[in-house]
């Protein structure tokens, strides 16, 4: 086999459109309230015990998943500048969409004005479900089956009292509208994705909370994923760490993203501008891209991304993209994520578990 039929091999993995697709449009979304590490510790460990994350996002009363899209599809249609009336497909990624049976993404057309000739659907693929939908918007733009498509990763804080997930488990996400790249301030130049069947993270039907796999959900469910499709990506694109400005992987916790970034080849500058669970936790649905929505917030024309997803179950998806020109017109459109990070109310855990439900009458 010469060198051009192994070349030929590698690329025929990767997901790329006909029509070249990118990010018209962004947007996150990030509750005020934060409830501390230590508070946590507090009332389970007597404050004793190491603390993963410094403090996480938690919804209010009266956000869901539906609330927390819409906010953030707002937000990428301000930066889009295109009529919701001109999306023809309105997907929602999430593992905490609040009705059983009723989709999200129907609420979420319908409060931004997308309704009533648009597709609309829920996606579900625990922490990658969110793109998920980004690679299914991919296939539609690239197909032309649509001009434009809004892809959403968002979830809402989960964990059993007094478990791991407790310390971890954040809220928000991220909305991405995807369209020509001719329009886009971000193009994707190419996407992958690696599955197997690594149960490391489950819910039953009716169980409240869901159940992991302690270290198993490490390896060799996370690190075996993301680095099979980090790598894959890369070779197959003949690109390697040196070639990106930034990379944001999925982030459990903090010590997941650095220590697959450093496997990886990438410093640890090349992973900062992402790394938000310290200060909002784990986002599930909305980790990976609510990451990239911060670096899209700084980054400048030519810089290239490197963003990787996980999700239990399990697989990853890979994206390699490159900024535009058009950042520098649209970056300012919509409230940054850091901005609502900012936006800071800190909670006790009695409100928590009123906010959450978790009190059981």
């Amino acid at each position: 086999m010469d060198v051009e039929e192994t070349n030929s091999d590698q690329e025929s993995i990767l997901l790329k459109p006909e029509l070249p697709v990118g990010i018209i449009g962004y947007g996150a979304y990030v509750p005020r309230y934060r409830l501390p590490a230590s508070e946590v510790a507090r009332i389970w460990t007597g404050g004793k015990g190491g603390l993963p994350v410094k403090e996480k996002s938690v919804p209010g009363i009266d956000e869901d998943v539906a609330t927390m899209s819409i906010e953030a599809a707002r937000n990428a249609l301000a930066r889009a500048g295109i009529d919701p009336g001109q999306l023809r497909a309105v997907w929602v990624g999430s593992e905490s969409h609040p009705y059983a049976v009723k989709p999200t993404s129907t609420i979420v057309a319908e409060a931004i004005g997308a309704v009533p000739h648009v597709q609309a659907a829920d996606w579900e693929f625990a922490c990658k479900a969110g793109t998920e939908a980004l690679v299914a918007a991919m296939g539609m733009v690239g197909s032309k089956m649509a001009r434009y498509a809004l892809a959403i990763g968002m979830d809402t804080a989960q964990g059993r009292p007094g478990d791991a997930l407790e310390y971890t488990a954040g809220a928000g996400g991220a909305a991405y509208i995807l369209g020509p790249a001719e329009e886009s301030l971000a193009e994707i130049e190419y996407a992958y994705s690696y599955v197997t069947d690594t149960p490391d993270f489950w819910r039953r039907p009716e169980q409240k909370y869901p159940e992991h796999g302690q270290r198993f959900t490490g390896e060799p469910a996370y690190f075996k994923h993301i680095t099979a499709a980090a790598q894959a990506l890369m070779e197959a694109s003949h690109t390697g760490p040196e070639d990106y400005r930034y990379a944001v992987f999925h982030q459990p916790n903090t010590k997941f993203p650095q220590r697959v970034a450093a496997q990886l080849g990438f410093k640890p500058e090349q992973i900062q501008a992402g790394l938000l669970v310290p200060v909002i936790g784990n986002t599930y649905a909305g980790a990976a891209l609510i990451g990239l929505s911060a670096v899209l917030d700084q980054a400048v024309e030519g810089d290239r991304i490197l963003m990787v997803s996980y999700g239990s179950g399990a697989g990853s998806d890979a994206f390699a993209l490159r900024v535009t020109a058009a950042i520098e017109s649209r970056r300012n459109l919509a409230l940054k994520t850091a901005d609502y990070i900012a936006r800071r109310t800190q909670i006790d855990y009695a409100t928590y578990v009123r906010y959450r439900g978790k009190l059981a009458v």
